[in-house]
Parts: structure tokens; C-alpha cells; sequence
């Protein structure tokens, strides 16, 4: 499949897999010539929203979700947010990272700071239900409405590990 993009100025960075299999591009930072040229320094708890300087062409059908590098996750604790790039958006793509560490952390232009994952989407429409929702159920869990850790201290659970 091909996916189609366009720069938004001269000193944009082709978006592209540093190895063949990699699931997504890499986009750069990459700030216009009218922009500060200056390294971006995200303190913690804070965050910045960089320009790519990309637009993609994401087909009907699809959208290209927004991801973490994973070095800049683990060595840098820059995390991305604002994750959806539907198929209706033609404006430019910008990154929305934020600073989890304890660090400041500077972002030069040129620097590597998100991937994009092209994904199909299935359309759907909501229909609400009258009663209990659960009645017949749609999944073939009975995890029921435990949250985090639920499954831990399930006392039905059929798994006989260590047993």
C-alpha cells in the first residue's frame, strides 16, 4: 500500500523506517525557517506540540495512529499524546510530547520524535441498550466490572498454573 505525503517546506525530513520491518515511519521534528532553530526543551511535567512538517494522504478506511520511539520513551521519558490522524485531515501533522522523567530534555530539529502506524478502522455505529448489558453476553469473559488487577483475585479462575 501506498502512502501518500507532502512537505510543508524545504527543510522537512522524509518520514521513513530506520529497518524494513519496522510497523511505522519515523517523523522528525522539523521546525520552518521562520520558526525558532533552537533546540525545544521539555521540562518535567510539561509538554510541547513540534511540527513534522508533513500532511499525509490517509486513505478512507484507515487512520494513522501516532506512537512512541521507543528510545526516546525509555532513555528520554518523552511520551506522545494526541495519537489519531483520521483519514478527513489534511493539515499539517504536529507531535504532542510530554516529559514524564525528572529530567528536562532538549529536542533539537532534525531529531527523531514519534512513529506513525498506518491502521483500517472499522466503522461502526453505537446502538444503546436498555438494561443490562450483559445479559447475553458479547464477550466470553465473566471478569464482570473489576478494573485493574481484577483478574488477580478472580475466584473462578480456571487456570491451573502451579497447581
Amino acid at each position: 500500500m501506498i502512502l501518500e505525503y507532502q512537505k510543508t517546506h524545504e527543510d522537512v525530513h522524509t518520514p521513513d523506517r530506520a529497518n524494513p520491518s519496522d510497523a511505522g515511519l519515523d517523523v522528525f521534528y522539523s521546525p520552518q525557517w521562520g520558526d525558532i532553530r533552537e533546540p525545544v526543551s521539555v521540562v518535567p511535567g510539561d509538554s510541547v506540540i513540534l511540527p513534522t512538517g508533513l500532511k499525509f494522504g490517509v486513505p478512507h478506511g484507515y487512520m494513522l495512529e501516532v506512537k512512541n520511539r521507543s528510545g526516546n520513551a525509555a532513555k528520554k521519558s518523552l511520551l506522545v499524546g494526541a495519537c489519531v490522524i483520521d483519514s478527513g485531515y489534511e493539515g499539517e501533522v504536529f507531535i504532542n510530547l510530554h516529559n514524564v522523567g525528572r529530567e528536562p530534555q532538549d529536542v533539537q530539529p532534525g531529531d527523531k520524535i514519534a512513529q506513525v502506524v498506518l491502521l483500517p478502522v472499522v466503522h461502526f455505529r453505537p446502538q444503546e441498550t436498555v438494561g443490562n448489558l450483559y445479559d447475553y453476553p458479547m464477550t466470553i469473559s465473566n471478569r464482570g466490572d473489576g478494573a485493574l488487577g481484577s483478574t488477580d483475585n478472580n475466584t473462578n479462575n480456571t487456570n491451573t498454573k502451579g497447581k
